[in-house]
């Protein structure tokens, strides 16, 4: 069994973690801003919390496999088990935000449960931000990733959250680079210029973002 405990840690051995949360104070304010500032947010696969920790939602919860108390904000509900079982409040949750994690999912069908989860656990009207690399822009280093297993597009994941029931609202191709290890600095004045700059992101984009609706 892969242990990502030492897959993550070798990954971003160069990463400094607290210019990576200064980064996602950034992000996380306009990803947050496109989700229309939800009261009660859920992220599904947390890692480290650093968009969990940028935000100033008032109930911010989290679930993931692995337990990373020592950068998490302590005001978070952390879950620390397997999405498909743990015990998640139904039509509770205003708005998810979901990184970087329907490609590490082992086939089509596992990315239909979870979105299923996802929307059950939603309120009507509830939005929903999907964020991952985008095969269309990055095929040459998408496979770079040990635990990268589907090959996703924005446009197949457009067809995945509206199949299981979401309805589409914006949709973005090219948002962020690749990875941290890439081109985005760790710097939040030139992150901040960059989400600013649309032919920086048509240059740099490699990772689509999708906001999506709960229907009644």
């Amino acid at each position: 069994m892969l242990n990502y405990d030492r897959l993550y840690g070798f990954r971003f051995r160069d990463v400094d973690q607290s210019a990576r949360q200064d980064v996602w104070n950034v992000i996380a304010q306009d990803i947050y801003g496109r989700m229309e500032r939800p009261a009660i947010v859920l992220d599904p696969a947390a890692g480290r919390c650093e968009f969990m920790n940028a935000i100033p939602a008032q109930e911010r919860w989290i679930i993931d496999h692995f337990d990373h108390a020592d950068v998490r904000d302590p005001q978070i509900h952390a879950i620390i088990e397997d999405v498909f079982t743990a015990d998640i409040p139904q039509k509770y949750f205003e708005g998810v935000f979901v990184s970087n994690f329907l490609e590490h999912l082992p086939s089509p069908d596992d990315i239909a449960r979870f979105l299923a989860t996802m929307h059950a656990a939603m309120v009507t009207g509830g939005r929903i931000a999907v964020m991952g690399p985008n095969f269309k822009y990055c095929a040459r280093e998408y496979f770079d990733c040990a635990d990268h297993v589907l090959a996703l597009t924005h446009v197949s994941a457009e067809e995945h959250l509206f199949a299981a029931g979401f309805t589409i609202g914006s949709v973005q191709p090219r948002y962020l680079p690749f990875s941290f290890r890439g081109h985005l600095p760790a710097s939040p004045a030139l992150t901040a210029r960059y989400l600013k700059t649309p032919v920086l992101q048509r240059l740099l984009g490699k990772q689509f973002l999708i906001v999506a609706t709960k229907g009644p």
